[in-house]
């Protein structure tokens, strides 16, 4: 019997670090202090040195941890915030959660990214921030951005680096390349605690201080509330389980590059996969490896039934969910998310899958889609 090919493997992962992971949740098991532990300081200020950021602020999501960072910069109902339509709806749910108005640009059709070049024409006087998301975890073209919101103001630009943590750009790390970086430790993240998890970073003392008190209920001090907050802390128990991993996690990013090599080369040879882009001042870890392909339904019925495993990372575009429809304002057209919507599959990707079975995968990828 062929061995089963696990997605995102996990136990793997544990069973290599159960020592770790155990000894550290023993510890706060130990303590008891569950909430704001000293483990939650911790891994703010490991987290803080692996990115070079001045500050580090562990929340409960990634969601959590985007919402944070707009109530920090004073976004209010009716102002109008920059993002991509080809993300996770989360990206545009905390702009929507504040009263205020998600503006969907067009991403580029080789890297899924957010375009740069379409940016400057959604701007308004009502702009509050952009959010540029480095998906799959290919960092975006964070300096052109950066460039863009400093002519108009110094507007702030928040990374949405979920997918990306560890990645770097031009030398430098994402989380640390713009306003404001957020990330989440979702368990399917390259660095995933064992429920959810998410954490913030910035240079700005000012939105560092409001930050921290936004997660606690807004208080500056215990029941002393000097701006509306949230309960958005990370429980120690999951900063734990982050810590525990991060010793092997430079490792495990390595094990992605290469893992990421392996399936370019080995995907080189299937002419009707479409794979995408990756920037000569960036790497990409792979916090997805996602391909194109056409008759993605016909292609992924096939691929189940050789036993691969697979994901669609995102079927359906931000603009055109019922939810938002009636919310966003859309500029320019987005003819590429809508074409990658209906041709994106991610495929098993994880810092523990072996050569073998890569070229198992990629060998059915190239019968589903002769």
């Amino acid at each position: 019997m062929t061995d089963k090919i696990e997605f995102i493997d996990l136990k793997t992962q544990y069973a290599d670090l159960k020592q770790a992971i155990n000894s550290r949740i023993q510890r706060v098991l130990d303590h008891g202090q569950y909430i704001m532990g000293p483990e939650v300081v911790e891994l703010e200020q490991r987290l803080a040195t692996h990115t070079q950021a001045k500050h580090c602020i562990t929340v409960a999501s990634g969601t959590e941890a985007l919402l944070i960072s707009l109530m920090a910069l004073g976004v209010k109902p009716g102002d109008e915030v920059i993002t991509t339509a080809f993300t996770f709806v989360a990206t545009a749910e905390v702009i929507a959660l504040l009263g205020a108005v998600p503006v969907f640009v067009d991403i580029q059709p080789d890297t899924c990214n957010i375009d740069p070049t379409l940016i400057e024409a959604a701007i308004t006087p009502k702009t509050k921030a952009i959010i540029p998301v480095s998906l799959y975890g290919q960092v975006a073209d964070m300096d052109e951005i950066n460039a863009i919101a400093a002519k108009h103001g110094n507007i702030p630009v928040i990374e949405d680096a979920a997918q990306s943590f560890g990645a770097t750009y031009k030398g430098r790390k994402t989380c640390n390349l713009s306003t404001i970086g957020c990330t989440s430790f979702f368990p399917s993240k390259p660095l995933g605690c064992y429920g959810d998890g998410g954490a913030i970073f910035t240079n700005d003392d000012s939105l560092a201080k409001a930050m921290r008190e936004i997660r606690v209920h807004g208080q500056e001090r215990r029941y002393y509330h000097t701006r509306i907050g949230v309960g958005g802390r990370m429980d120690t128990l999951q900063c734990a389980v982050v810590l525990g991993k991060l010793d092997r996690f430079d490792w495990e990013i390595e094990q992605r590059l290469l893992a990421g090599e392996r399936y370019f080369k080995l995907l080189d040879s299937v002419s009707a996969v479409k794979q995408l882009a990756v920037r000569p001042d960036r790497n990409c870890i792979w916090g997805q490896f996602t391909i194109q392909i056409e008759n993605r339904e016909a292609v992924l019925e096939k691929l189940k039934a050789a036993g691969i495993p697979t994901a669609v990372h995102y079927p359906v575009p931000l603009h055109r969910q019922p939810a938002y429809q009636s919310l966003c304002r859309i500029s320019g057209n987005l003819v590429n998310a809508d074409a990658a919507a209906a041709r994106v599959v991610s495929l098993p990707m994880h810092p523990y899958i072996d050569a073998q079975t890569q070229e198992r995968i990629v060998k059915a990828v190239a019968e589903a889609t002769a």
